[in-house]
């Protein structure tokens, strides 16, 4: 049984990050969808302007990377704490575990 006792708070804003703002790419099309609706239509009180969804369009993955950037470092940083209290998760594994490549020996460079 191998035991996971921390998560690298950086590597999982990153991870995180880069999921969120790829899945905000699945809004972008409703959103430009919704402002060529909006600019069709004549306009009334109280509308907001097509160009905001536009707007949003373009800044919803920044935003949205931000937000899974913020996220996922919280939720790497928790982990790590109750991790170091009750010990982490177990995880069980099929199949031959091999050394990392880094401790694993090294050819002499051949010239």
């Amino acid at each position: 049984m191998l035991r996971l006792k921390s998560i690298g708070v950086m590597s999982a804003a990153k991870i995180s990050g880069l999921l969120y703002a790829a899945l905000s790419l699945l809004f972008v099309p409703f959103l430009l969808l919704m402002s060529a609706t909006m600019a069709l239509f004549p306009k009334t009180a109280n509308q907001p302007p097509a160009a905001l969804f536009i707007v949003f369009a373009i800044i919803a993955p920044v935003l949205y990377g931000a937000m899974g950037f913020v996220t996922g470092a919280l939720a790497a940083f928790v982990y790590n704490l109750v991790a170091g209290w009750i010990g982490g998760l177990e995880m069980q594994f099929e199949g031959n575990i091999s050394a990392p490549a880094a401790m694993s020996p090294q050819m002499p460079p051949q010239f």
